[in-house]
């Protein structure tokens, strides 16, 4: 949605439902059922056991989704972003902190695999053995499977085409949803006020040390369902508003407790009735409605699931987009298929997710196995949140406060990860895995980058302007042929103007390439999302340009939009000689042809670079690998439809010797 969307408004309330509260809204369909599945059957379900687990539900979206992430985490905007990226780029003064933010991301990344296909299985399983008119459903879960398939499948593919205007209705949909959870839930909690006591937090203490709570602390597990939107909730900030969000959350926050307490009601209700008491695998969202209902709650619940779905993925679109801007992930290819620039498409993650997420629905079966597995990966995300949190409140210079938040969230989380962990044996291995995958690329990447610039630094640098007066005469020299009227190089000048060595052997060595304007394009990255803006260096000359610029984390990086502009206003200050070309189909035209200049390094026999600690090696080795099989640099910077020329330089030029050489023999005659 577009900034606008971001002050308190009646419109801005309503597409907040639809875009924040898609993950943590549909948690009534699966949390409880798989509280019951702790406890084994119905019969198990005593009513000091359900009392108790609806009790450390409201504790746990009061203290995890309410205090630490609406009335906390909300204050870390990062220009009115949030999630744990653009948290990390507000607080990342300290090297260590990146650390946290790589497995917080990638455990996030992860974990949202699950979400559509859990949320939608637990959806569709409500319609087994629903009878519409004189059709009866199957009761088979492979006919299931199939539905829940073509939905995900339906959902992933109209990904490229732009979610616009679809996502106008997803508002309206989730408040109808919300509505109806509540009001469901309100009806059977009628029947009995008495749960109502479970909002006391003696009940929720007292479960944990319950004989009649057979899973025993591990019963966090499944309780931390409720509250895995929580991250999401911060990560969509930026798209909606904070106030937006403190307006809309106590709606949410009474409809969900409403739901839960109304299931709770219903289960205390039947928890000895003999039509239930022995099965295992009860979905009491769906018991405790009326008949007349349950077509209704299962259309809506779909559309809810799907609505949740699609904020997931266009999440972990942003997600990507906001750790490429850091250099946590390789390049790649990000598409704006609607009107709005928070609106994006990665097509490469698209289509991993799609596969993953099928994958899962089928490897899992049902969505009690999934349930199972759900939540691990994003308690990691949770604890290193905390930890990133931690550090902006002592830039806020509440030192005392963030201590005691780092102990009270810590000591929270790290209870809900270790309840989790049961969930590895029963499938929380494949997000697990799923994760290491991605912290894996976004350390290799990352801290690839790091070492590969640490040893150019120490020898593969020169000085730009020791070669500004051969820059200047190669420009006039008429006895070597134009290459270019503008000669772009898209290389990183520091700020002592030092420079590639292989740069200026390009323009010099070899064939000299001769050029009436040189270009050097250093395009940073900056902490503040939505930054753009640039500085120009000409280095007392005229024809020699270092141009520096600035491009938020959420920026596009299309040089070819930005070039254009900037050497109109060169031209038009007088800072850069005249240009028009000769002949032109275009009246008037002042700019003369560009050529881009990209050099793809490769790394030399790795054996070879024996200056190198091994740990180097690899690092280096595979972020080029990475580099190798993403975007190119030509496609990420916008220059597709451009004259680009791609040199494959080797990454290393200096002089290094080889201590191990040594003179054999020298023979010199001389007549």
């Amino acid at each position: 949605m577009e900034k606008r969307m971001s002050s308190l408004s009646a419109l801005g309330m309503l597409i907040t439902l639809g875009i924040v509260y898609g993950d943590i809204g549909t948690s009534p369909l699966y949390v409880m059922n798989a509280i019951i599945n702790d406890a084994g059957t119905m019969a198990d379900t005593k009513p000091e056991y359900i009392l108790g687990s609806v009790s450390l539900i409201f504790w746990t979206l009061m203290l995890i989704t309410t205090l630490k992430y609406v009335l906390i985490a909300m204050k870390a905007d990062n220009n009115n972003e949030g999630g744990i990226f653009a948290l990390y780029a507000l607080v990342k003064t300290k090297k260590w902190l990146i650390i946290p933010a790589l497995i917080g991301g990638s455990a996030l990344l992860a974990d949202g695999t699950l979400t559509p296909a859990v949320t939608v299985t637990s959806a569709m399983e409500g319609v087994k053995g629903q009878q519409f008119g004189n059709f009866i459903f199957s009761n088979k879960q492979s006919t299931v499977l199939v539905i829940v398939t073509i939905i995900l499948l339906t959902i992933f593919i109209i990904q490229k085409f732009g979610t616009e205007k679809i996502g106008r209705s997803f508002g309206p949909i989730m408040l109808i949803w919300f509505s109806f959870i509540g009001l469901a839930g309100l009806f059977n909690l009628l029947g009995n006020l008495n749960v109502l006591k479970a909002l006391s937090p003696v009940y929720a203490i007292k479960v944990l040390f319950s004989p009649v709570n057979k899973a025993g602390i591990f019963i966090l597990g499944s309780v931390f369902l409720a509250t895995t939107g929580a991250e999401a909730l911060y990560s969509d900030m930026g798209q909606v508003g904070k106030h937006n969000i403190y307006a809309t959350w106590p709606f949410v926050y009474a409809m969900l407790m409403l739901n839960y307490l109304g299931q709770a009601a219903w289960i205390i209700a039947n928890f000895q009735n003999k039509q239930y008491n022995h099965i295992s695998g009860i979905n009491p969202f769906y018991e405790m409605l009326p008949g007349d209902f349950k077509i209704f709650a299962i259309i809506i619940a779909t559309l809810a699931a799907i609505i949740a779905s699609q904020a997931l993925i266009t999440g972990s679109y942003t997600l990507v987009q906001e750790a490429i801007g850091l250099k946590i992930l390789p390049r790649l290819k990000v598409k704006f298929p609607g009107k709005v620039q928070s609106q994006l498409y990665i097509e490469s993650v698209n289509w991993l997710l799609c596969a993953i997420t099928i994958s899962i629905v089928w490897g899992f079966g049902t969505s009690e196995h999934m349930e199972a597995a759900y939540g691990l990966a994003i308690t990691l995300t949770m604890l290193m949140t905390t930890l990133l949190l931690h550090q902006f409140l002592i830039m806020k210079k509440h030192p005392l406060g963030a201590n005691v938040f780092l102990v009270v969230f810590f000591a929270i989380e790290g209870l809900f990860l270790i309840s989790s962990l049961v969930k590895f044996v029963h499938g929380g291995y494949v997000t697990v895995i799923i994760t290491m995958a991605i912290l894996a690329i976004m350390v290799i990447w990352y801290f690839g980058n790091k070492r590969r610039d640490a040893h150019m630094a120490e020898s593969e640098n020169v000085n730009l302007l020791d070669f500004i007066p051969q820059l200047e005469k190669l420009s006039q020299d008429s006895s070597i042929p134009t290459y270019a009227t503008n000669l772009v190089y898209m290389t990183k000048l520091g700020k002592d103007y030092s420079i590639k060595r292989s740069i200026i052997y390009s323009i010099l060595d070899q064939d000299p390439k001769r050029a009436k304007v040189y270009w050097f394009i250093t395009v940073n990255q900056t902490a503040a999302p939505y930054e753009c803006n640039y500085s120009v260096d000409m280095m007392n000359t005229r024809n020699v340009v270092n141009v520096t610029l600035n491009l938020g984390f959420k920026k596009s990086q299309h040089v070819n939009i930005y070039i254009r502009q900037i050497i109109n206003s060169l031209l038009d200050k007088n800072i850069i000689d005249q240009q028009a070309p000769t002949y032109s189909m275009m009246p008037n035209r002042r700019v003369g042809s560009f050529k881009f200049v990209i050099q793809n390094q490769q790394f030399q026999d790795l054996g070879a670079q024996v200056y190198m600690s091994s740990l180097d090696r690899m690092l280096i080795g595979g972020r080029l690998l990475l580099q190798n099989i993403t975007v190119p640099p030509a496609l990420w910077y916008g220059l597709e439809f451009s004259d680009v020329v791609e040199e494959k330089v080797p990454l290393f030029l200096g002089n290094h010797t080889d201590q191990y050489l040594t003179e054999k023999e020298i023979r010199h005659n001389v007549k």
